[in-house]
């Protein structure tokens, strides 16, 4: 069964979400530490997804989100009270897949564990190491380190063209709707989310690999990976 490992000095909070999580069919335990989660990790526990606090009494949790992704094909989740932008986008530079304040329900942190595991699950083990994707200016066709290559709409193309433009960089909310707004039609916050939930499940499903667009909460969104953007590419797709 997927294991959930969370990582949290609260008892109150880790013993909560661990029974909620059982209740909600998932497997779950919960440590107290950074030397009890190397001990978990160093013993065989293989967990499909971390959730890792950033404030533990012997450890900072930046510092071993870096450690977790780089020894071990798992997701990871940042739960914390910090909050702020800067915070949120040292939590993604450090490894986390998604970033959660304390605040949040543990309703919240279920349905963000779950959405992990969907992204995941069935997937291989690629981590987008030293793999390029290719993004076709000209026939809006963007191609997997697979070669496996998909069509994408004219808003998809303008979010995958910007972010391809910022490689590494977060790409704002704001920029992003100006970006792919057309003129005289209204684009807000939750066209963008529609467009970016969509885009992922095509790319998961044309590529067979986890797309490489991670969600930097209250902020906006990075593409991950090595791209690159070419004219008239010879990429055959499958759109």
């Amino acid at each position: 069964m997927t294991h959930i490992l969370i990582v949290e000095d609260e008892p109150r909070l880790r013993t909560d979400l661990v029974d909620f999580l059982h209740l909600s069919g998932l497997e779950a335990s919960g440590v107290a530490t950074a030397r009890d989660l190397r001990e978990e990790l160093c013993g065989g526990c293989r967990p499909a997804v971390v959730v890792l606090d950033v404030g533990l009494p012997d450890g900072n949790g930046f510092d071993l989100a870096a450690e977790i992704r780089r020894d071990h094909p798992c997701g990871i989740i940042m739960l914390t009270a910090l909050g702020d932008s800067d915070d949120r986008i040292r939590g993604f530079d450090s490894g986390a897949d998604i970033y959660l304040v304390k605040d949040s329900t543990l309703r919240e942190i279920e349905a963000a564990i779950r959405s992990l595991l969907r992204r995941t699950a069935d997937l291989p083990n690629w981590t987008g190491n030293d793999e390029q994707w290719v993004l076709d200016s000209t026939g809006w066709i963007l191609t997997a380190p697979s070669q496996r290559a998909l069509t994408l709409t004219a808003a998809e193309f303008a979010f995958v063209n910007f972010l391809c433009s910022r490689t590494g960089q977060v790409c704002h909310r704001e920029e992003l709707v100006e970006i792919m707004a057309r003129p005289r039609s209204t684009f807000d916050n939750r066209h963008l989310d529609a467009v970016v939930n969509r885009l992922r499940r095509k790319i998961e499903s044309r590529t067979n690999l986890p797309a490489p667009i991670k969600v930097v909460y209250g902020v906006g969104y990075m593409f991950t990976a090595s791209i690159v953007a070419r004219s008239g590419s010879s990429s055959r797709s499958e759109g």
